[in-house]
């Protein structure tokens, strides 16, 4: 099943791939492609965080949005996708939003999704800025795990345009804008950086916030890569 995976990775990062750990807060536009694009690529171990059920508006770019899947939630729709893709897939469904702003104690009493030592990875696909800050803060000050985030990919047209940076440079971006804001009003920084997907076009004006899929499922792939390619590089 993973042969072609296999011939461009190699035995020893597709190895290390299956035994990695991956947490993925916000399966809508760009992180349901983000699971889907690491499951067929030969992750095994992947936990989806989301509250939303899956409503007609998500059908133009989500994926596990179909007329059959409507009101259900989000993430069993999901869940049930990718293992119809690979059947010995461990996925964890947590049917829930990222709560931020707990202390330590709290964050622990809510169980395993939030401690975040039991993962390899965190992929941050969240709207809310309060919350994708308290995210990037706790994950960046949790030994061993690396955080990808992915910032605003509404109100674009051009999927050419998706790029990577680090959330301290990255530049005409709203949502990123914000979220630094925030953590200056909070006079707190990450206790590391943090590598995003964006994009450099810039954003339209639009009456509500229009998404396209062909910007989105980018977003998610590009997320996927970051992965994949940290664990290709950081290989024995």
């Amino acid at each position: 099943m993973f042969s072609r995976s296999i011939a461009l990775l190699g035995e020893k990062s597709m190895t290390l791939l299956q035994s990695k750990r991956v947490i993925l807060f916000g399966i809508g536009g760009v992180g349901s492609w983000c699971a889907e694009t690491l499951i067929r690529t030969g992750l095994i171990h992947l936990t989806i965080v989301d509250g939303d059920d899956v409503q007609p508006s998500n059908i133009n770019r989500q994926l596990p949005a179909t007329q059959t899947t409507l009101g259900m939630p989000k993430v069993e729709a999901l869940k049930k996708r990718l293992l119809e893709i690979n059947p010995e897939a461990k996925i964890e469904a947590v049917h829930a939003m990222y709560e931020g702003q707990m202390d330590d104690a709290q964050r622990m009493a809510k169980g395993t999704i939030y401690d975040f030592s039991k993962y390899d990875y965190v992929i941050d696909a969240i709207d809310s800025v309060a919350d994708k800050t308290d995210l990037i803060l706790y994950a960046t000050r949790t030994r061993g795990v690396k955080i990808f985030c992915s910032m605003g990919a509404a109100l674009r047209f051009d999927p050419t345009q998706v790029t990577t940076g680090e959330l301290m440079d990255i530049k005409g971006d709203a949502l990123a804008k914000a979220v630094r804001a925030r953590m200056k009003q909070m006079n707190r920084k990450p206790s590391r950086k943090v590598r995003c997907v964006y994009s450099t076009e810039q954003a339209q004006r639009c009456e509500t916030r229009g998404s396209l899929m062909q910007v989105t499922a980018v977003f998610g792939c590009t997320l996927a890569a970051l992965v994949i390619e940290d664990i290709r590089k950081n290989r024995p």
